[in-house]
C-alpha cells in the first residue's frame, strides 16, 4: 500500500474526538506536574503527606536548599579549617545568587 492510499483511508476525528483527545492530554500534563511536585515536596523535610500549593512547595524547597547551601558552606569551612583541600567541591557563587533572585518569596519566578 503505497502512503498515498494510508493517509487517504486515515478517518479524520470529529471535532468531540479532538476535544476529548485534548481534555485526556492536559488531564495527563496535570498528573505529571502534580506528580513531580509530590516528589519534589517528600525531599524537603516537614513538607511530605501535607495539603499543599505549588508555590508553597516552591517557597520551601528554595529554603530547603539555601539551609543546605549554608550547611555545606559550614563543612566546607571545617574541612579547610583541619587543612583538606576543597578546591573541587567550590562552588560558583554568581550562578547561585542569579538562581535565588530569580524566584520570589512566594516560589514564583519574576
Amino acid at each position: 500500500m503505497s502512503d498515498q492510499q494510508t493517509s487517504a483511508e486515515k478517518v479524520r476525528l470529529s471535532e468531540q474526538e479532538k476535544k476529548s483527545n485534548h481534555i485526556a492530554s492536559e488531564q495527563k500534563r496535570r498528573q505529571a506536574i502534580r506528580d513531580g511536585f509530590d516528589r519534589l515536596a517528600s525531599s524537603v523535610p516537614g513538607m511530605d503527606g501535607q495539603g499543599r500549593s505549588e508555590a508553597v512547595v516552591l517557597s520551601a524547597t528554595i529554603d530547603h536548599m539555601e539551609n543546605e547551601l549554608e550547611r555545606r558552606k559550614m563543612l566546607l569551612a571545617k574541612a579547610q579549617a583541619n587543612g583538606l583541600d576543597t578546591s573541587k567541591y567550590m562552588l560558583d557563587e554568581r550562578n547561585m545568587t542569579r538562581a535565588r533572585s530569580s524566584v520570589g518569596g512566594d516560589g514564583t519566578r519574576s
